[in-house]
Parts: structure tokens; C-alpha cells; sequence
């Protein structure tokens, strides 16, 4: 039986084509309404019981624990966005210098900036792993770079399991066991997975994972997820709230002053993490995103962008070979003699969505996308060649 889109849930108009839910996800109807009950409860503050602080957020992290494949929930943070779960990384490592931290090329700025403050605070160097920019396999040697470049010299890795703006992926299990033999630690950003790739920290076992949550995940924007492991068990938050100390939950007793904090990655989550708007449009959205299966998803996207790939290589354009990228987001670098000007213009007036990055665009799917809008998309490119 063949995969059926699922445009029935959401709320995208036949007459746009949205190809960007890397940069923001459209809500589920379900993830509005479930917001929408929300704001109006506020209203009602004398509805809400003491329960709401904790309670869903147990069930966010049990949804998040599930979604990422790990048993243990209470290594999970609920965040506001990758920024800050960086800032929780960074805050807890400390270098000797002229140890490396090694990034990739043109990495998202949240996951290169707390990174620039550590190299700097500790005399550390930033080692960037540029892409080899071949025509062919060239995810093949960005990886072998990468893994060659790891060296006892190394204190950190830190980079996503995919290149954000091009779908590249990085082989993380190959790179964890290069990291484990010279004692480096490994941060996964996983903002542009999670949810739609397979990933499993059982697997992988990252010293940590951030990911947003307002991208393939669903939720609202100022929504981010943050797993911690082992490493981070007794470190230090960045910030000092009441719901992260033990016993917080009796709300009478909270002035007999608490200086233990809550096991394992609780210490870490933002304060008012009980957020009663958000909280419950995640968790509407993590359930419909772990019954959909993230295989599923990348099967669906192949079928639907399999042709339109193809076609856009025919007519002078570079895309990464299959095996090295995703199909739920990559990157289409366009023909020398397209007027980029132009094709914007013609994207803007038939109302299709991608990114730009350079002389390259960013295309990214899901299951409200259908053949017809990688048709649409073609067409326009042909329109202005």
C-alpha cells in the first residue's frame, strides 16, 4: 500500500507550495487547537491545577525520550532553543589549551558561537571541517575529513547529524567511536532530524543532543529539547529556578529553601518550563510525529522528490548523490546561468517556499507536500532558464 499524504491535517492553502519547514513548521490543526484551548484556560488561571507545572511537562519528556529512543526521560530538558542548550554544553566543559573543538563548514550559528566563547575563555582552537566541494560523493570525503581530523587533540565534536542548509549526512556512529578512542566529547544539533531521520541515542550515545522543536518537530517557536548524558549529571545550570529543586511540586513549602537539585538533566530546564500554552501544543505534536515514524517520512519524501531530482539534474543542476543526503531536506545548487534575481521574483508570485542559501536552494518536505508540488517548483525553475 502505498504512503498517502496527510494534507488533511494541517491548513496549507492548494494554491501555496510550502518547501520549507527546515526554517518553520506549519502546526498541525490538532497542535492549534490544542494552543488555542490553552490561551483561553489562561484566562481562567482558577482552572489550572498546581499538577499542570509538572505533569505535562513528565509527558513531554516521556514523549521526547521515546522519539529519540532512550529509557531514560529524566535526562531530558525542556528548553527555549538550541542557543540555550548550547550555552548549558558549553558551561559545563572546560579546556586546556590549544585543545580543539572541531566543527563543520558553514554550521548554524547557534551551534558555533557558544563554541567561539569557549575556545576563546579556555586559549582553544576552532577547527573547521570545510566541505571537500566535489561534484560527486562529496558527502564520502566531507565524512573521511571529518573523521580524519579527530586526533587526541580533540576535546569536543560538535556539529549535526546532517549539514542544515544541503542534507549532507554525517556518519555519527562512525564519528562516536573515533571520539570515544581519543576521549573527545560529542554534541549533536539535531534541529534538522529529529523526527524525520531515524536517530537513536542508544545507538549514537551522544554526550549530548539539542534540537528545536519549531522545525520537524511541530511545536511552537520557542520550543527546543535538550538530552544530556552521563557527562553533565552534576554540572551547573545557567540559570537558578524553583521548579528544578527537589520536592518543588509542594508549593506551600517552597520558602524551606531546597539547594539539591532534581536528578539528571532536570537541573537544566528553563524556568516556567511548566509553560501551559506551549507545553500542550508540544505534546500534540510529538504524538502525531512518533506515530508517523521517521523511515516513513523519508520514504515519503524520496517518492515524491525522486522526479523533480532528477529532472533538476538534467537541466544543469547539482544535488548530493541519495545515499549521502536526506530526502526531507537538501540542497539544489542551481545553473551558472540562472538569474537568481529573477527566479525569486517567479517563486514570490506563484507563492512557493524555499531557501536560499548562495547560488544553492534549500528544499525541505514533509507529508503536506505531494509530486504535484516538486512539479510546480520545476516548472518554475524552467520558467527563468
Amino acid at each position: 500500500m502505498s504512503i498517502q499524504h496527510q494534507k488533511h491535517l494541517f491548513s496549507i492553502p492548494e494554491d501555496v507550495t510550502y518547501l520549507n519547514i527546515a526554517s518553520l513548521s506549519p502546526s498541525f490543526k490538532a497542535v492549534e487547537k490544542a494552543g488555542l484551548d490553552a490561551v483561553l484556560q489562561k484566562s481562567k488561571p482558577y482552572t489550572i491545577p498546581v499538577s499542570d507545572f509538572f505533569d505535562p511537562v513528565t509527558e513531554l519528556k516521556h514523549l521526547f525520550a521515546k522519539l529519540i529512543d532512550t529509557d531514560e526521560p529524566e535526562r531530558i530538558a525542556t528548553i527555549p532553543s538550541v542557543s540555550y542548550g548550547m550555552a548549558t554544553v558549553t558551561n559545563n566543559i572546560k579546556l586546556n589549551p590549544n585543545d580543539e573543538i572541531l566543527v563543520i563548514e558553514e554550521q548554524f550559528p547557534s551551534n558555533i558561537y557558544a563554541w567561539r566563547k569557549l575556545a576563546e575563555t579556555y586559549d582553544a582552537k576552532i577547527i573547521t571541517i570545510a566541505s571537500p566541494n566535489l561534484t560527486e560523493d562529496n558527502g564520502k570525503q566531507w565524512n573521511k575529513d571529518i573523521l580524519d581530523a579527530i586526533s587526541d587533540k580533540t576535546a569536543v565534536v560538535a556539529l549535526g547529524n546532517i549539514h542544515w542548509s544541503n542534507g549532507t549526512i554525517f556518519d555519527l556512529k562512525a564519528i562516536r567511536s573515533k571520539t570515544r578512542t581519543h576521549d573527545a566529547l560529542l554534541i549533536v544539533d539535531g534541529s534538522q532530524t529529529i523526527g524525520a531521520y531515524p536517530f537513536s541515542i542508544k545507538e549514537i550515545q551522544p554526550d549530548a543532543l539539542i534540537c528545536a522543536g519549531y522545525k520537524w518537530l511541530f511545536g511552537p517557536y520557542g520550543c527546543a529539547y535538550a538530552y544530556y548524558g552521563n557527562y553533565f549529571d552534576n554540572g551547573e545550570p545557567i540559570e537558578n529556578n524553583w521548579a528544578n529543586r527537589l520536592n518543588s511540586e509542594k508549593l506551600a513549602d517552597l520558602t524551606n529553601y531546597e539547594a539539591r537539585y532534581k536528578p539528571l538533566a532536570n537541573r537544566y530546564a528553563v524556568g516556567e518550563s511548566g509553560n501551559f500554552i506551549y507545553v500542550k501544543m508540544q505534546i500534540e505534536a510529538l504524538k502525531q510525529v512518533i506515530q508517523w515514524k521517521s523511515n516513513t517520512i523519508q520514504e515519503y519524501c524520496r517518492s515524491i522528490s525522486l522526479s523533480a531530482t532528477e529532472q533538476l539534474i538534467a537541466l544543469g543542476c547539482q544535488i548530493e548523490h541519495p545515499e549521502n543526503r536526506t530526502h526531507h531536506l537538501f540542497g539544489v545548487k542551481l545553473p551558472e546561468n540562472l538569474d537568481i534575481k529573477k527566479l525569486k521574483t517567479a517563486l514570490q508570485e506563484q507563492q512557493i517556499y524555499v531557501s536560499f542559501r548562495g547560488k544553492f536552494i534549500r528544499i525541505s518536505c514533509h507529508f503536506y507536500n505531494t509530486k504535484s508540488d516538486f512539479e510546480t517548483l520545476v516548472n518554475c525553475i524552467k520558467s527563468v532558464l
